[in-house]
């Protein structure tokens, strides 16, 4: 669930690369969720059907309602791309970008609530197993043996993040993402103990309602308090790792900025146009719900 709510907005706003990637992706995004969604819980015939209906409703609605806000986010951000900005401007789209999120959750949650209600004890196991999986990947990708490893890996990830704006960065500009990054308090330790503490919330939190046959509104109720852990630790020590890791993050992104050329950012402010574009484009074309019902080969 956190993981999906992460791919909300990111399918939303700025997928990876040109805008005919950005079209094809967002037009499957119904397929990919469901089959997604279906690798951790194994639908059956019924929940399946259900699935992909609440599914098709919530990307109808979110092309029509939120594209275009996004689109209009785009415009702002494209704007301002042509000048300095400030880590307090950094951190404002972020938290504006946390409020589309939180709205496209919200949407969800009562669809996500009646499917709650149908898991089974076996998928509730399978839930957790495919935590345990995941968990591993991360392992293997943020938490290599050798520090100087895992810190070329980040800076890697950054790098290649600023030049699907930018274009191709300067030497100096990779140095300071790298020097941004050794400096960074990013603890992948502590965020994976983060992580499985939410999980075993989410899991046990499942079984009890399961269990206890709880009601609708018992059931969105719970769903709405992970996605308020996922936002705001209830653990005072990680949420101020959050806010510390936050505040750098913004830094660094604006440091970044303010070092660009203006050939980067006139680079910058087109690729944002073009994904204008094709937002607005997307939130012209017919509901998704015909190609949702397509046999997808899994």
């Amino acid at each position: 669930m956190d993981r999906l709510r992460r791919w909300i907005i990111g399918a939303g706003v700025l997928l990876l690369g040109a805008c005919s990637v950005l079209r094809l992706t967002y037009g499957s995004a119904p397929n990919l969720t469901y089959w997604w969604l279906d690798g951790y819980v194994e639908f059956d015939a019924g929940q399946g059907e259900r699935a992909r209906d609440a599914l098709a409703d919530w990307f109808a609605w979110h092309r029509a309602t939120q594209l275009p806000d996004y689109a209009g986010l785009l415009a702002s951000a494209r704007r301002q791309m042509l000048h300095d900005i400030t880590p307090a401007q950094v951190c404002r789209w972020v938290d504006v970008l946390r409020q589309r999120l939180e709205a496209g959750y919200e949407r969800g949650v009562p669809a996500l609530a009646a499917m709650v209600r149908t898991l089974s004890a076996r998928q509730l196991q399978r839930i957790e197993r495919r935590y345990r999986e995941a968990d591993d990947e991360i392992r293997d990708e943020y938490l290599r043996p050798a520090p100087a490893e895992r810190q070329a890996g980040s800076t890697r990830r950054v790098v290649a993040r600023a030049e699907r704006i930018y274009g191709e960065l300067e030497p100096a500009q990779r140095e300071l993402l790298a020097q941004g990054m050794a400096d960074s308090p990013f603890d992948a330790s502590l965020w994976l103990a983060e992580r499985q503490a939410r999980q075993r919330e989410i899991v046990d939190t499942l079984r009890t309602l399961h269990s206890e046959h709880a009601d609708d509104a018992r059931t969105q109720a719970a769903l709405r308090l992970f996605a308020a852990h996922a936002a705001r630790s209830p653990r005072a020590a990680y949420r101020e790792y959050q806010q510390r890791l936050f505040d750098h993050q913004c830094a660094l992104f604006a440091r970044l900025h303010n070092s660009a050329t203006a050939e980067q950012r006139r680079r910058g402010a087109q690729r944002l146009a073009d994904w204008e574009a094709d937002l607005r484009a997307l939130a012209g074309t017919d509901p998704l719900r015909a190609a949702l019902k397509e046999e997808v080969a899994p």
